[in-house]
């Protein structure tokens, strides 16, 4: 996402453009006056000399330039940009150099950082040194337009990182995507790769004198391989870890067998019962119609986005009734699953790169499923995309491959990282919570939307994040926990942005990481810790920070055929772990980064902490399990209900409902305040029938249910309230 012009120029007014000091040479430029920051500049016709050196692109088709000189005045992060309304439909490109006329040395340039095909080049100015800003005629349409420069507070200064890795070979043949989750039960992760029609498993194994047991599996012939992504987790509830391709062409299915010795080819297909052509970029499997069977989902680079739906017997069609990722062209890169408005079920984000007008915008994708078949517990795939809208501005058209959603600040939302692709244009954005605009009248009301600030430089204080000094670009971006401190951190193509708990990060020298896409992100020796497995070769995480840390394994009981219960690993589980420092969430996902399948366990890191107040997971199903007082430095396997109050142990009498037994709308009068309560009402056999947040503070609509006896839970300010009433 952009950091627009007027983001960097709330406290300057410009009116007119002015004359820059174009010169047509170096030499010229250098005897020329310097042009100052926050004023807006016009560049006429290109018809001076050309540079010989290029950093950005090469010289093809360029003869002529345009210079300009300018004068650093303090140490700072210097913006160049063209990117203004008045240039639309203009095409420029920049170089920025130092040194003298005769020895020229590049500092950056930029191509198509800017809306359209517009340029914005960052690099961090000396105060004193000069610098010569090159424009120059690669492209037809480039004369006759207007830059600006700016200058912003510098990044923090690298930091010494607290961890270091260990880079070490292991057999692990196929030069395929790779995963590392577990796949046999065992609550370990897993080294796999993939090649032909073979599956390599290197089962974490500490009787083993590598720590691992390799494991070669001959599998049926694949239609397709997964050249673009692999994504890994227990679709069937068998017990095994069942593996999607994504290829260039299409989707394949490998479903482990009874006891995960085989894999047999069980691709998804269309209504038709034939296998759709999909070019396929990042997978998911998620659970999109929350009936308890985890459904496949593909981002299409080439046309709208698939839904594959579990149909209850593992059978996986194609169904795009729900709208996700439905831009024409496609451009869908990297869909990540996430609860941002925390009403406790799953939205979306999807990062998207390439093409003009609106194909490269990001989309966010709000959940307002409801269910329709109460019987069969299947809800509708109702989804609202609220990019767009105001506040949120996450539409944007940054060329991004993945994006690296993640409580950054610990208030208990989800905020976002979208890395660039195609520049150095890295964003960070704050989830700042839920607003209700006042629509119009006569027009109905359309519901919360997120607010969502750039502070990629704080708006307000002036900060600087520090992920602009990540001048890496690629396709890998993820958040983790990596020095178990508490705070998230952000691998971004072959780097770790450590986080300092209040959205701001700090650079790192030195790390031997796998480098541009990175590496499948695991606990490959179950110390707490988190590695990387990259193509031959385990990136051990040698853990000099000496943190505290829990990991969780969460386990579904769909596959139990009880009524009301989630897919076997948990995924959209929303997990909360308080200490007394405070609370940290995490969502449990198959389908995050770009390319790999990371571990589906959840992990914390605690720092200093010595004691866990209390982990609770908020199930897809609306169970939620409470562990208070739960041991450190350990694994705490959660399966779904085990430590959970039936709704009845957790009647209160100061939730009151009327009338009651009522018809058609509950009124609530209560002691808890209610601003963003989340409601539940379940049957007294334990089964949700409906989930929503309380926009009215006082009335639910029960009109849809049928008679009967119902219990209502409200969940408001970490405060849960439940109450029994009737319906006629």
């Amino acid at each position: 996402m952009k950091k627009t012009l007027l983001g960097l120029l709330t406290s300057v007014a410009v009116i007119t453009s002015i004359t820059a000091q174009t010169e047509n040479s170096c030499n010229a430029a250098e005897a020329s006056s310097t042009i100052v920051k926050d004023v807006v500049y016009n560049v006429g016709t290109l018809d001076g000399e050309s540079s010989n050196l290029f950093c950005e692109g090469n010289g093809n088709n360029v003869d002529f330039g345009e210079w300009v000189k300018y004068v650093a005045t303090a140490d700072a992060l210097v913006t160049v940009s063209s990117d203004l309304d008045q240039n639309t439909g203009k095409d420029t490109r920049v170089q920025i150099y130092t040194g003298s006329c005769g020895s020229l040395v590049c500092v950056t340039g930029d191509d198509d950082d800017g809306s359209g095909y517009l340029s914005v080049a960052e690099f961090n100015s000396t105060a004193g040194t000069t610098y010569y800003i090159v424009w120059d005629d690669r492209w037809n349409n480039s004369s006759d337009f207007d830059f600006i420069l700016t200058e912003g507070a510098l990044p923090p200064p690298p930091a010494e990182s607290p961890i270091s890795f260990t880079q070490t070979a292991i057999s692990a043949p196929g030069a395929y995507d790779l995963g590392l989750v577990d796949m046999n039960g065992d609550f370990l992760d897993d080294p796999v790769s993939v090649s032909g029609n073979r599956i390599y498993i290197n089962y974490q194994d500490d009787s083993e004198p590598t720590g691992f047991e390799f494991v070669e599996i001959t599998t049926t012939n694949a239609d397709y391989l997964p050249g673009w992504s692999l994504t890994i987790a227990d679709y069937d509830s068998n017990g095994y870890s069942d593996l999607m391709y994504g290829a260039g062409s299409g989707v394949t299915l490998m479903r482990a067998n009874s006891d995960g010795t085989g894999y047999t080819e069980v691709n998804p297909v269309d209504e038709n019962g034939q296998a759709p052509f999909l070019f396929s970029q990042r997978g998911n499997f998620v659970d999109v119609n929350n009936d308890g069977h985890l459904d496949a989902f593909m981002c299409h680079d080439v046309a709208p986005s698939v839904t594959f739906t579990n149909d209850g017997n593992n059978n996986l069609i194609r169904d795009n009734s729900n709208g996700l990722g439905d831009f024409s062209s496609g451009g869908n890169y990297a869909s990540i699953w996430i609860d941002y408005d925390n009403d406790l079920d799953i939205d979306m984000f999807m990062a998207k790169c390439g093409g003009s007008g609106d194909r490269p915008k990001n989309q966010l994708y709000r959940n307002d499923s409801e269910l329709i078949d109460d019987v069969k517990r299947n809800f509708s795939q109702d989804f609202t995309e609220v990019s767009n809208e105001p506040g949120v501005n996450l539409w944007d058209d940054v060329q991004t491959w993945s994006s690296a959603w993640g409580d950054f600040d610990n208030d208990g939302d989800m905020d976002v990282y979208v890395g660039s692709s195609t520049g150095s244009d890295h964003t960070l954005m704050r989830n700042d919570g839920l607003i209700d605009p006042v629509e119009p009248e006569g027009v109905e009301d359309t519901g919360l939307f997120p607010q969502f600030t750039d502070v990629t430089i704080d708006p307000i204080s002036g900060v600087n994040s520090g992920i602009t000094s990540n001048q890496t670009i690629g396709h890998e971006s993820i958040a983790h926990d990596f020095d178990n401190d508490g705070n998230l951190d952000i691998f971004t193509n072959g780097s770790i942005l450590f986080g300092n708990g209040d959205m701001t990060f700090s650079r790192v020298s030195d790390l031997t990481l796998p480098s541009s896409y990175g590496g499948a992100i695991g606990d490959l020796n179950n110390d707490g810790y988190l590695d990387f497995f990259a193509s031959g070769a385990i990136y051990t995480n040698n853990k000099e920070s000496g943190n505290n840390w829990v990991k969780i394994v969460t386990i579904g009981k769909s596959y139990e055929g009880l009524p009301n219960r989630s897919n076997r690993n948990g995924i959209g589980a929303r997990v909360v772990l308080e200490t007394s420092s405070g609370k940290q969430i995490r969502d449990v996902r198959a389908g995050d980064g770009f390319k790999y399948a990371n571990t589906l366990n959840t992990h914390f890191g605690i720092g200093t902490e010595d004691a866990i107040t209390s982990i609770t997971v908020y199930w897809p199903s609306g169970q939620i399990d409470k562990i208070d007082n739960p041991a450190i430095n350990s694994t705490i396997v959660i399966p779904e209900g085990d430590f959970t109050l039936s709704v009845n142990e957790s009647l209160v009498e100061d939730l009151i409902l009327y009338p009651n037994p009522t018809k058609d709308f509950l009124n609530l009068n209560t002691t808890i305040g209610l601003s963003d309560a989340i409601y539940s009402v379940f049957d007294l056999n334990g089964k949700r029938i409906l989930n929503a947040r309380l926009n009215s503070e006082t009335k639910i609509d029960v009109t849809a249910l049928q008679a009967g006896q119902y219990i209502l839970r409200i969940i408001s300010n970490d405060t849960i309230r439940t109450q029994k009433f009737a319906k006629y």
